[in-house]
């Protein structure tokens, strides 16, 4: 499992020309899911996710997590992510998990994060959607469950 985590001043998604979710201060999150993810993959995922400490503290160091500054969460499936781009130019995409079960992740990530963060708001699995963000820094973290312990 894969989270592209950026720091934002506000950011929000859009399908169809309607916001469908919309945060301020917090975190946009890319999520990717590969085919060996489980929920106690994504357990641990959203465990780091929700303790990331990537705030400046009255000090201006990283100190911070998103519960010590109200912030909130844009939660956006990505299958992208685990694009293969070793050969040519067109990327393949063999390690994307299948849309039921990237979809069934996706779904118990953003059920976990409610039941810690009070704005959590969405995109729509597999809809062409259109993501606008301020980046806060620019401050962007990868984290990849195969580097997690």
């Amino acid at each position: 499992m894969r989270f592209v985590i950026q720091r934002v001043l506000e950011s929000k998604v859009e399908v169809d020309g309607e916001t469908i979710g919309e945060i301020g201060q917090g975190f946009l999150v890319l999520i990717g899911v590969t085919h060996g993810d489980t929920e106690a993959t994504a357990d641990k995922m959203v465990k780091k996710l929700i303790g990331m400490r990537i705030f400046e503290d009255e000090n201006g160091k990283t100190n911070l997590a998103l519960d010590k500054v109200g912030g909130s969460l844009l939660l956006v499936s990505q299958f992208t992510l685990y694009a293969d781009c070793r050969r040519g130019n067109r990327p393949g995409f063999t390690n994307v998990a299948d849309p039921e079960k990237a979809d069934s992740l996706y779904q118990y990530i953003i059920a976990e994060c409610r039941k810690q963060v009070e704005n959590v708001q969405t995109g729509r699995f597999g809809a062409d959607m259109k993501i606008s963000l301020v980046n806060d820094g620019p401050f962007t973290i990868v984290l990849d469950s195969d580097e997690l312990n």
